[in-house]
């Protein structure tokens, strides 16, 4: 089993729409595909149309319950869920009780190791135990960047923390999300960076009211628009991340 992580310490960069449509392709090629909604907003689950109950987080570090448990089915074959829980704004609390704290989250996914291909993990945007967990667990960390100011720091912030602590074996692949070439920012940003950057993905994820559009649908994009600029966009990301991997 694959496990990818789509995260930035900063929101509003498009983690989600990244995780849901990216999981929706992986299961539509016929791969068993489980999202977890690790953010408490609940983002992901609101667009898969599951509802989350909310039954606490601790039982789940503890091993009083395992994580198949909470699993639920969406309305697409190969693709299930692990819905968001409010609970999970305590976290960091929970782990923070185990004897080998960034470990735990690795330790609740291994029993699922045989069920699914793909993992992909909707992570919330923080700089938290939680996240250190993400790093240690996950084969690749998906950076969705907005060509800004902002959020270019955060992810040399990023890179930064993963070069100084001891989990180095997680691929960090980057690539450029919400982009309007309308503004010379942004064109100057993608145009200049990968220069001075390496490891940027060439896809870019145009800014689009497709994806916008995913809150009325409550789909994933390249379910109901896949021919759009976005939902090819989308479909290049995906081949070009399996490629890396």
């Amino acid at each position: 089993m694959k496990i990818l992580a789509t995260y930035n310490i900063k929101g509003g960069v498009g983690k989600t729409a990244t995780a849901v449509n990216l999981a929706y392709l992986a299961a539509q090629e016929g791969a068993r595909t489980l999202v977890w909604d690790l953010d408490p907003q609940g983002a992901a689950s609101f667009y898969f149309r599951i509802k989350p109950k909310v039954k606490g987080v601790k039982k789940l570090l503890e091993g009083k319950k395992p994580l198949d448990d909470v699993v639920k089915g969406t309305d697409f074959d190969q693709l299930d869920l692990v819905p968001a829980d409010f609970s999970y704004r305590n976290m960091d609390l929970a782990m923070n009780d185990a004897k080998k704290p960034i470990r735990q989250l690795l330790k609740l996914l291994r029993p699922l190791s045989d069920e699914y291909d793909y993992l992909f993990l909707d992570c919330a945007p923080s700089i938290s135990l939680v996240s250190e967990n993400v790093f240690y667990a996950a084969d690749a960390l998906l950076v969705p960047m907005i060509p800004t100011t902002l959020s270019l720091r955060t992810y040399d912030q990023l890179v930064g923390y993963l070069g100084q602590s001891q989990i180095k074996h997680a691929r960090v692949l980057p690539f450029f999300s919400m982009v309007d070439r309308r503004k010379r920012l942004h064109r100057d940003t993608v145009d200049d960076l990968p220069k001075t950057r390496q490891g940027i993905l060439s896809t870019q994820i145009p800014y689009a009211s497709q994806v916008e559009l995913m809150g009325i649908h409550r789909s994933p994009m390249t379910s109901y628009a896949p021919g759009s600029p976005a939902g090819l966009a989308y479909q290049n990301l995906w081949r070009e991340i399996k490629a890396a991997l």
